[in-house]
């Protein structure tokens, strides 16, 4: 089994002497992420402060490589690990160029002078980042967007084992968002670098995180794997949300079901229901959905969204159970959606159900061709 090179040993952290998170237990190897995820102030900077030794543990240690940090000397902890936090740097007169050198200063010696090699670090830690095209540009006159990136070739730079980042989807919009988690991603396999960030977008940790660490009622309340951390009743318990609801195979949020009883019948499926599902969500009209099979792409949003769902059990065709009730419901809506193309086998009581609205002068919009 590959050592820890990152733990901590019953740290306790917080501010002023007071203890905010008490007996945490953290144990990273390289080529692992660990991600830090709670409610906001619940501590997840406060956790990552104390492990770059911005601020000194109450209690307990951090172990790097199996050394106590608070006996590593500062230029020995810059050649291990480097660090990327959420405040905004706005260095004068810098370029981008000049920001991503200053990684190098744990090898560059008093003076400060870059070697050849030193350059070339520079100038790989640039393209690995898609940043060549700022090296020249002043760095305070650049998107916060491109800023981040230009601070992560800087962390890259350090030639770090470990790289402790806070929020550094902060300020960007969806495509550097991906490039920046997949550059990532891509060094922790190819370098085996370790990495332990804090992040909000819950789909992006559930995807990108090896270990999960929950941020919440001062303290460490669960810590493993994202297939055991995200639950949809979990994640709505661990952000205090009343409202609304989380699905954990989507890794997504949905605002909550409108009230009152049915005005239109969905005949989806297939995904084909969700955007309809959605605008109706919108425009505050209650709805039902049918017949979805339990497995069906549409089932878990409908769940979300629908006033009521007529259900069908998994790879069985619908039972004639559950048309009859799904043509009562459709009786009584105002109007009928259909969001299919084709029937198959499985679903050919829905074509039925078409035809009925169809024939009832209800259809108000269908992709039936």
């Amino acid at each position: 089994m590959r050592e820890h090179y990152l733990y901590t040993d019953h740290m306790a952290v917080g501010y002023g002497g007071r203890p905010l998170i008490e007996d945490i237990c953290l144990r990273l190897r390289r080529g692992e992420i660990m991600t830090l995820i709670g409610p906001n102030g619940s501590g997840k900077s406060t956790i990552l402060k104390t492990i770059i030794r911005q601020l000194g543990a109450l209690r307990g240690t951090v172990y790097l490589d199996g050394r106590p940090m608070d006996r590593m000397a500062a230029l020995e902890v810059a050649k291990r690990l480097s660090v990327l936090m959420t405040e905004r740097t706005r260095p004068e007169l810098m370029t981008c160029w000049d920001v991503v050198s200053t990684g190098r200063y744990p090898y560059t010696g008093r003076l400060g002078i870059l070697t050849a090699e030193d350059r070339e670090k520079v100038r790989e830690s640039l393209e690995l980042v898609q940043g060549m095209d700022l090296a020249d540009r002043d760095f305070t006159a650049i998107s916060d967007g491109q800023r981040q990136r230009v601070l992560l070739a800087r962390a890259i730079c350090q030639e770090p084992e470990i790289i402790v980042l806070d929020e550094p989807t902060s300020f960007l919009d969806i495509r550097y968002k991906l490039e920046l988690l997949g550059i990532l991603k891509d060094m922790v396999r190819q370098r085996q670098l370790a990495v332990v960030m804090s992040l909000h977008e819950l789909d992006l940790a559930q995807k990108i995180s090896d270990y999960v660490v929950c941020v919440h009622n001062n303290t460490i309340e669960r810590y493993g794997p994202p297939e055991e951390i995200f639950t949809s009743a979990y994640i709505m318990e661990l952000y205090g949300a009343a409202r609304g609801s989380y699905n954990a195979d989507f890794g997504c949020l949905e605002l909550e079901p409108v009230r009152g009883a049915p005005e239109v019948f969905v005949i989806g499926g297939g995904g084909n229901g969700i955007p309809v599902y959605r605008r109706l969500q919108r425009q505050g009209i209650p709805f039902a959905a049918g017949v979805l099979h339990e497995n069906d792409l549409d089932h878990p949003v409908a769940e979300a969204l629908a006033a009521e769902v007529i259900s069908e059990r998994s790879f069985e065709p619908i039972s004639d159970a559950a048309f009859a009730k799904a043509a009562e419901r459709m009786a009584a809506c105002k109007q009928v959606i259909c969001c299919l193309e084709t029937f198959g086998p499985m679903n050919e009581k829905n074509r039925r159900l078409f035809e009925l609205a169809r024939q009832s002068g209800k259809l108000a919009g269908h992709a039936v061709k």
